[in-house]
C-alpha cells in the first residue's frame, strides 16, 4: 500500500512496460475521468453548500467565528480551477494528490466546525453522518482506473477521522465521556471508541476493496485499450471492412471459413512501373507508388469498395465480397470512372512540371466469387476467389491488345445499368473477343477516358 501511495503522490504508473501509444491512449482516458471527478466535486460543494445555508444556527453573528463559508467558498474557487485546468491540460501527479488531500481535509473540517456551529462538545462531530461522504469522496477516485489514488483518499479519510476522534478524546474533557455503554452512547455525547475504530475499520477496508476491483478493472481497461488500438492498427493494414470483421468475428477465425457472393472484382496496374523501378532511384519509384495509391484507394472506398491486396504496382479491389450489396456493378464503375478522372488530373499535373505521363489500366469484372479466410492458424488472409478475380487478371493483360486503358466485361457493364450506374465514360462494346487463358470469346467493353495509352508508363 505504501508503494501505491508514493507511486501516486509522486504521479508514477506502473504502464511502463506498455506501448507508448496504448499509454497515451489509457491517459486520455484517465484525462476524461479527471474532468467528470471535477465536475462532480463542484457539484458536491454546491451540496454542502445548499446543507450549510439550510442548517440551523445556534450562534449570533458577532458571537463565533464561522469557518464553514470560508473553507466551502476556498473549497468552490479550487474546484472552478480544477475544471479549466483538467479541461485545458493533463492535471500533473502532484495537483491530483493535492485534490486528494483537500477533499478530505475540507470534509473533515466541516465535521468537527459542527460542535462550533450547534455550541456542542466536540464528541458531538462523531455522530454526524456527513462522515458518509468520504465513500463518495473515495469513489470519485475510482472513476481514474489508478489505485493509487484511491488508497491515498481512503488513508487520508482515516487518519482524519482519527485526529477528530483524537482531537474530541484529548480536548473538552473528552477522556472523561469515554463509555463502553453502546445504549448511554447513542442516547449522549458519550464517545464510544470501540464505534470510532470500527468506522476507520470500514473505511480501510472498504478502500481496499475497491482498490482491489479497480486494480482488476485496470487490467481490463488496459486489455481493451490495446485492443482497440490493435483494431485502429487493423484498418490500417487492412481495409476497414475487413478489420470490423476481424474485430467484431462472435467466434475465432478459422482457416476454411467463407461465404459465396456476387460482387465486382477491380483490378488497376500502373503500366511500365516494373521498368520504372530499374531505372530510377528507390525514393523516387516508392515516392511515385505511395502517390498512385493514395489517390486511387480513397476512391476505391468512397465508393463501397474493399481492398483486397497490392500487388507491386496493382491494386485487387472488391464490392460487395466484404459487406453484401445489390449495388455492387455500379459501385464498381462509379469508382472506376473517379479514378479515371483522378488520373487525369494527376497526369495533367505531372506534366506541367516537367514530369512523363502516368498511365493505369483498369479492369473490371463480376459474377459469383468465394469470399473467406484462408492459410493456416498462424497466417490467416481474408481474400476473394473465383473465376471473375482471375478474368480480371488476364483482362489487365489484355488490354495491350486492345488499346485500352479501361476494359470490362460487358457483362459487369450491362449488369450495372440495370443497377442505377449512369455511365459518363464513352462505352464501345468489343464482341467475340479471344482473351489468353479464357476458354471461348468474350464480349467486352472500352471505356474511354480521353487518354492515349503510352506502353512505357510513368518513364515516358
Amino acid at each position: 500500500m505504501i508503494e501505491l501511495i508514493r507511486k501516486a503522490v509522486f504521479g508514477e504508473t506502473t504502464d511502463g512496460h506498455l506501448p507508448e501509444r496504448v499509454q497515451v491512449a489509457v491517459r486520455k482516458q484517465q484525462d476524461q475521468a479527471e474532468i467528470l471527478i471535477a465536475w462532480v466535486q463542484l457539484f458536491l460543494v454546491l451540496v454542502f453548500w445548499i446543507l450549510y445555508a439550510l442548517s440551523p444556527k445556534t450562534f449570533t453573528a458577532d458571537a463565533l467565528f464561522a469557518p464553514v463559508p470560508y473553507a466551502l467558498s476556498a473549497y468552490f474557487l479550487f474546484s472552478v480551477i480544477r475544471i479549466v485546468v483538467a479541461t485545458l491540460s493533463r492535471l500533473p501527479g502532484w495537483f491530483l494528490t493535492l485534490s486528494v488531500i483537500a477533499d478530505m481535509c475540507l470534509l473533515m473540517f466541516l465535521i468537527w466546525s459542527f460542535h462550533i456551529q450547534y455550541q456542542q462538545p466536540a464528541s458531538f462531530y462523531l455522530k454526524a453522518p456527513t462522515l458518509l461522504y468520504v465513500f463518495i469522496f473515495i469513489a470519485l477516485r475510482a472513476l481514474r482506473f489508478e489505485v493509487g489514488y484511491l488508497l491515498l483518499a481512503g488513508v487520508m479519510a482515516a487518519l482524519g477521522w482519527l485526529g477528530l476522534v483524537g482531537y474530541a478524546v484529548f480536548l473538552d474533557n473528552g477522556m472523561s465521556e469515554i463509555t463502553k455503554d453502546y445504549v448511554l452512547y447513542t442516547m449522549s455525547h458519550k464517545i464510544l471508541l470501540g464505534a470510532e475504530f470500527d468506522k476507520i475499520i470500514s473505511i480501510l477496508v472498504v478502500t481496499l476493496i475497491l482498490g482491489l476491483a479497480i486494480f482488476r478493472a485496470r487490467r481490463l481497461l488496459v486489455n481493451s485499450v490495446v485492443q482497440a488500438t490493435a483494431a485502429a492498427d487493423l484498418s490500417r493494414f487492412f481495409s476497414p471492412e475487413i478489420a470490423e470483421k476481424i474485430t467484431h468475428s462472435e467466434s475465432w477465425i478459422k482457416p476454411g471459413t467463407g461465404q459465396m457472393r456476387r460482387a465486382a472484382i477491380l483490378h488497376c496496374d500502373l503500366a511500365g512501373f516494373t521498368r520504372f523501378s530499374t531505372e530510377h532511384p528507390a525514393n523516387e519509384v516508392i515516392s511515385l507508388l505511395a502517390e498512385y495509391q493514395s489517390r486511387l484507394v480513397p476512391l476505391i472506398q468512397k465508393h463501397g469498395g474493399t481492398i483486397d491486396k497490392f500487388l507491386g504496382d496493382g491494386i485487387l479491389a472488391t464490392f460487395g465480397a466484404a459487406v453484401e450489396t445489390d449495388h455492387y456493378a455500379a459501385d464498381c464503375l462509379s469508382a472506376l470512372e473517379a479514378m479515371t478522372d483522378e488520373i487525369n488530373q494527376w497526369t495533367k499535373t505531372r506534366q506541367q512540371n516537367g514530369q512523363p505521363p502516368v498511365i493505369v489500366r483498369f479492369t473490371a469484372t463480376s459474377g459469383p466469387i468465394l469470399f473467406g479466410a484462408v492459410g493456416d492458424d498462424s497466417r490467416l488472409e481474408y481474400t476473394v476467389i473465383g473465376e471473375p478475380v482471375n478474368l480480371a487478371s488476364k483482362l489487365d493483360k489484355h488490354a495491350k491488345q486492345e488499346a485500352a486503358t479501361v476494359l470490362v466485361t460487358d457483362e459487369t457493364y450491362q449488369k450495372a445499368l440495370a443497377q442505377g450506374y449512369a455511365p459518363v465514360l464513352t462505352p464501345e462494346v468489343r464482341t467475340g473477343r479471344v482473351v489468353d487463358g479464357v476458354n471461348g470469346p468474350i464480349d467486352l467493353v472500352v471505356l474511354k477516358d480521353g487518354l492515349d495509352l503510352v506502353e512505357t508508363g510513368p518513364t515516358g
